[in-house]
């Protein structure tokens, strides 16, 4: 039997290489296509590799002989995971590929803000050197930082921020207390009372109906005069609405966004007039080397479930194994 393949045309260099030359698998890509013609490239096909094409109930009743979706990358907003459920088809992730990009990217977006960095480049560029005492920066050393998703991302980012001995608070109710203190972190039951701790607080819990809207103007008012919000999960999970309003008027310090709902923003969109921030094209997990590990992954994550064997870690819907 002949498995085919439908992936991304940037996957399609991996894909030839890990497949190896087998005689019993086809590599077919798709590029900036309509969902209406991704959706009629779908019958035959047993395995497809996602960036951020949607896909629901209408793709895989096109898909009939559907084995497998493997995302490039770990979030899946953008799937409909009930659907797939339904089918008996497995949704894949790329497991920690890039949990070490976004990790680093949290920390870089926490230092660009603590040491200033677009600033004191300014006052050097514009030949304000006498005014650079204006633009004191700070230090990590001693700030409370708030890690909010304590999974593959949020375990990493806490041990980089305990590396700078910052104090860390991790929230997630779903992660064992007693896991989390052995990290170094604090375990804090109670997210309102973390927040009116944190110097930082960063976010790196999955999209989902509990966590839309989780960050919004009630609880942004509850952080500390100065304090700056980190998002590198998800837009939506923060309301930038909110959070926009809270920078003009100086309540809030900076803030490092990476993510927004929709993507990308409107060009008006009043988080990007905002001050103090630092924002970047959902690119925290997508450094060189990530992308490699994730395309890696990705496409061992297609053949090894239509050989039957998948990664069950990698598997968001064990229940279809």
């Amino acid at each position: 039997m002949k498995h085919r393949l439908l992936v991304p045309r940037t996957l399609a260099a991996v894909a030839a290489e890990l497949a190896g030359g087998r005689a019993d698998v086809e590599i077919e890509t798709f590029w900036s296509e309509t969902q209406e013609a991704f959706r009629a490239r779908l019958a035959g096909v047993h395995g497809v590799g996602l960036g951020l094409t949607p896909f629901g109930a209408a793709e895989v009743a096109a898909a009939p002989a559907l084995k497998v979706v493997a995302r490039i990358g770990v979030g899946y907003d953008t799937v409909d995971v009930a659907a797939l459920t339904k089918a008996r088809v497995p949704l894949m992730i790329a497991g920690i590929a890039n949990s070490v990009s976004v990790a680093e990217h949290a920390l870089f977006f926490m230092l660009a803000h603590a040491k200033r960095g677009a600033e004191l480049h300014a006052t050097v560029v514009d030949g304000q050197w006498r005014q650079r005492l204006e633009r004191m920066p700070s230090d990590l050393y001693g700030k409370t930082v708030l890690v909010v998703g304590c999974g593959r991302v949020g375990l990493r980012t806490i041990r980089r921020c305990a590396a700078f001995e910052m104090r860390v608070l991790a929230y997630d109710p779903y992660v064992s207390q007693d896991m989390l203190r052995v990290t170094g972190a604090e375990p804090v039951p109670d997210l309102d009372e973390a927040l009116a701790q944190a110097d930082y607080l960063t976010l790196h819990c999955p999209k989902t109906p509990e966590t839309v809207g989780l960050i919004d103007a009630r609880r942004l008012a509850l952080m500390k005069p100065g304090a700056c919000v980190i998002n590198t999960a998800r837009g939506g999970i923060v309301d930038d609405v909110a959070l926009a309003a809270a920078l003009a008027a100086g309540r809030l310090g900076g803030a490092g966004v990476d993510v927004f709902d929709p993507e990308p923003p409107a060009p008006d969109h009043p988080l990007l007039k905002a001050p103090n921030l630092i924002t970047a094209p959902h690119m925290a997990g997508v450094s060189r080397e990530a992308w490699d590990r994730m395309a890696r992954a990705t496409v061992t994550n297609l053949l090894d479930a239509v050989d039957a064997r998948p990664l069950r870690e990698n598997v968001v819907n064990p229940e279809v194994l």
